[in-house]
């Protein structure tokens, strides 16, 4: 199972990388099938804080991931008005799970991916992912059948939450949420997550 999460020049830090690290929580405790990549246009990309980071696939092979997430970053709208990166993105949401966060969420709309859908997104972003036709709820968290969005930098649990309960079931988001959450808070800390993804995952058959 590989999972690429999409990062691009100016990127959040904390959309790829809590993303990272909860979805690689899988293989490091021992399922070696299991790959997660950052994958940019770029063999090097920095971040909105000037964080550089090399990139371990390129778009066309996170285009064959089993689940695609799009961070969000401060050179989105770039990204998106750049044909040369946009053409690089052939994404299939009947054979893909699809996530985006943020501003991340305009690129999944330029590519015609969330039609009248509810969608989520952060409050920056909202003025023009709204303009671009986007269906924006005032929640965290949102999925429609393979593809979800969320809102807010932290809203990365949740996307990485429903990306683990998709593709290794619930107790598996459940563990690994419970993992991060902070001492003191993990009970109260898991059922949040997990009540922000129940209802959308349901009995869905892994992709």
């Amino acid at each position: 199972m590989h999972i690429a999460i999409l990062t691009f020049d100016g990127f959040n830090e904390l959309d790829s990388l809590i993303a990272y690290g909860m979805l690689s929580r899988i293989a490091l405790v021992g399922d070696k099938d299991w790959r997660v990549s950052i994958a940019s246009p770029a063999p090097r990309v920095t971040s909105m804080n000037g964080l550089t980071i090399d990139a371990q696939i390129d778009l066309e092979q996170a285009c064959k991931a089993d689940a695609v997430l799009f961070g969000s970053g401060m050179k989105t709208r770039e990204v998106a008005d750049d044909p040369a990166i946009m053409s690089r993105l052939r994404l299939d949401p009947t054979r893909q799970l699809l996530g985006s966060q943020c501003s991340g969420t305009f690129l999944l709309a330029r590519l015609g991916l969330l039609g009248q859908a509810p969608a989520c997104t952060d409050t920056t972003s909202k003025p023009w992912v709204v303009a671009a036709g986007v269906n924006v709820v005032n929640q965290a968290f949102h999925a429609n059948g393979n593809i979800a969005t969320a809102g807010g930098c932290f809203s990365a649990q949740y996307l990485s939450a429903w990306v683990l309960a998709r593709l290794k079931g619930l107790e598996t988001a459940r563990e690994v949420l419970h993992y991060f959450a902070p001492v003191g808070e993990k009970d109260a800390y898991v059922e949040r997550g997990l009540g922000h993804i129940r209802r959308y995952v349901g009995e869905a058959a892994e992709v």
